[in-house]
């Protein structure tokens, strides 16, 4: 009996097949056999498209005239109702004008916030339209700090401040509070108010040297001007705001 020839492999893959379409392994695990991850590829540079013309031109009438014509065709349906587009914002944000009884040195009333009723002193306005004042903090508790104009009352007290150097370093960017990690609320709820994080020594420092300075000028302003800066403005019954000088 002659040996027989043997049959040609004519199928080698890795991944035998259990039936008509479903391999053995996954797709993961026969990349994984077959080493695909061996294989290195080179990024092919991306074809910059050509931008296409707007315009064609074609041949029109028989006398070889040509006319242009859109590559892109209108669309031959609308929408049955009008669609509102939005209105372009022409607003552009823009500093206050600040008011003419408002002037460096003027002693001013704050009407609102944390501090209401405190006598201040303006140092000069920010380009974002906000005022820069201070108490001074040794003398009312009011550190420096941005207030709004319409939330003031200009009075007629104004002290000489040709002596005070209000540093460039006050800006808008010196009172922006650092943005603090988000603590869960129960963990919150737990802290300990009086270990909280403590003001930098580099602001303190600032204060300390203003006050200084707008105390020596409130000094030389007259004997009664520190006390008149300590206290608080209040109304009381039948007194006429409207008809008051300040």
């Amino acid at each position: 009996m002659s040996a027989q020839a043997p049959r040609p492999v004519t199928d080698l893959t890795r991944n035998a097949k259990i039936s008509a379409h479903v391999g053995r392994m996954g797709r993961a695990r026969a990349y994984q056999k077959k080493g695909q991850y061996k294989r290195k590829y080179t990024p092919t540079a991306a074809k910059e498209a050509e931008a296409a013309p707007a315009h064609e031109s074609k041949p029109f009438g028989k006398k070889g005239a040509t006319r242009n014509v859109p590559t892109q065709k209108a669309s031959r349906f609308y929408p049955a109702e009008d669609v509102k587009a939005p209105k372009t914002s022409r607003k552009s944000i823009r500093a206050a004008r600040l008011r003419g009884s408002i002037t460096p040195g003027t002693v001013l009333i704050l009407l609102a916030g944390r501090f209401a009723g405190k006598r201040v002193v303006f140092l000069k306005q920010l380009p974002s339209g906000l005022l820069l004042v201070t108490g001074p903090f040794k003398v009312n508790g009011v550190p420096v700090r941005r207030v709004n104009q319409a939330y003031v009352i200009a009075t007629s007290t104004k002290l000489d401040l040709a002596s005070v150097q209000v540093d460039s370093k006050f800006d808008d960017a010196y009172f922006k509070a650092d943005k603090a990690s988000k603590v869960k609320a129960e963990a919150s709820f737990f802290a300990d108010p009086a270990n909280k994080a403590p003001h930098p020594e580099s602001k303190v420092a600032d204060q300390k040297s203003l006050d200084k300075d707008i105390i020596a000028a409130a000094k030389k302003a007259g004997p009664l001007t520190l006390k008149y800066l300590a206290s608080t403005f209040s109304l009381s019954n039948n007194d006429r705001p409207h008809a008051m000088r300040f």
